[in-house]
């Protein structure tokens, strides 16, 4: 047995001193074979690449799935942020758009107020709504006039367009305004063309009656309804609506004024009419008059 091994051993030393020595020589051709700048061996370089480097393609697959799921996160983190500063952006757009229309509303009712066409002879106090009584049994609103501005209980408001209602209640600084809805409310009023007289009150709803018509048959739906100025309540001449017919077949007021949107009223200084104090000779005579006095004045004409 122990000449077996050493005649083994005896064997294996030199083979392994031949393999070591192939390989290096192998090792140094490779080495030169690589060094050597030529396109021949260039080619020859190439060809055995092909055929010895087995394809990576398979090995890269996760780690180019891997970087296509991190930059495709990274994308939806900035979308996201992106996405949350617009949503800011599109509220205070939203907030700026609402104070925009309301600015421009505001604009319109002032311009309305502005173009509505008076009588020259009356002056108005402009207010602004602060509330509205909220009752379904009364209709009024509230205004930042009062008394310190001049402000006298009866006169009238009117909006951009037409009549809103008068004036009941005034304080220093505030005044209440009956509108024409409620149910306390009976203006004077004048049907064009026609010219028939009447009286619009109020009853609570969106559209007051028409009471006291002296011939219904001559109005019809869509006449203009005016202040008549009886009384010296109202200015003459001012707008009230149009004649509307309801369901019943009651005649009513389709009101001018805009009552969704009372932001800002005018109220008309109308002190009324003079009253007249000296009906005149011609209607009654100083003293009593004879039947001479009547031959002597015929006589004379």
């Amino acid at each position: 047995m122990a000449n077996d091994r050493s005649q083994r051993e005896d064997y294996t030393a030199p083979l392994r001193r031949l393999l070591l020595g192939v390989v290096l020589l192998c090792l140094l051709g490779i080495f030169l074979v690589w060094r050597i700048d030529s396109p021949r061996v260039e080619r020859f370089r190439a060809q055995v690449v092909d055929k010895v480097v087995p394809s990576m393609d398979w090995a890269m697959v996760p780690v180019t799935a891997t970087v296509n799921l991190i930059r495709d996160f990274q994308s939806y983190q900035r979308l996201s942020d992106q996405n949350r500063e617009l949503r800011s952006e599109l509220r205070q757009m939203r907030a700026w758009k609402e104070a925009a229309l309301q600015l421009e509303q505001e604009n319109a009712r002032l311009l309305d107020l502005n173009n509505v066409r008076l009588d020259p002879r009356l002056t108005y106090v402009t207010g602004v709504v602060m509330a509205d009584s909220g009752s379904p049994f009364r209709q009024s609103v509230l205004l930042n006039v009062g008394a310190r501005d001049g402000i006298v209980d009866g006169w009238a408001t009117m909006d951009g367009i037409g009549v809103v209602g008068r004036i009941s209640g005034v304080g220093q600084n505030t005044s209440r305004v009956i509108l024409l809805t409620d149910a306390s409310s009976a203006i004077p009023a004048t049907i064009q063309p026609s010219g028939q007289t009447a009286l619009v009150a109020g009853d609570n709803t969106a559209a007051p009656a028409i009471d006291f018509l002296e011939n219904r048959e001559l109005v019809r739906p869509g006449d203009r309804v005016i202040t008549s100025g009886d009384g010296g309540v109202f200015p003459a001449g001012l707008l009230i609506g149009q004649v509307a017919q309801d369901p019943g077949g009651r005649l009513r007021v389709r009101l001018s004024a805009d009552y969704e949107r009372l932001e800002f009223l005018r109220v008309l200084r109308h002190h009324g009419t003079a009253p007249i104090t000296d009906p005149g000779s011609l209607v009654t005579p100083d003293g009593p008059v004879t039947i001479n006095q009547r031959q002597e004045e015929a006589a004379d004409g």
